[in-house]
């Protein structure tokens, strides 16, 4: 019933709601395939644009905005994160038939 209401407030209709319940959590399969595909595209985000990325991600506890602002800051190290990520993505995607 909560998740109805979010989804609502966000401006989705109610088929849209049952479309993304079902997506996220219909299948741990799916969750994790949709992770690894956030920790890719994220990554690529991250090695083209490492500035906006790291400032994008600039909201919650103090120690976060100042790691994000040290990231934003470092563009050559948000790029090793980001093809850390790329590659941690890629490596999940293609083991997860073998981990489940």
């Amino acid at each position: 019933m909560a998740w109805e209401l979010i989804w609502a407030r966000a401006g989705n209709g109610g088929r849209a709601d049952g479309v993304l319940l079902h997506m996220f959590y219909g299948s741990p399969k799916r969750m994790k395939h949709f992770a690894a595909m956030v920790l890719i595209g994220d990554g690529v985000m991250a090695m083209v644009q490492p500035k906006l990325d790291a400032n994008a991600w600039k909201t919650g506890p103090k120690v976060w905005r100042d790691m994000m602002n040290g990231l934003a800051e470092r563009p050559g190290l948000t790029r090793a994160i980001g093809a850390a990520q790329v590659l941690g993505g890629i490596w999940w995607a293609l083991k997860q038939d073998e981990i489940d």
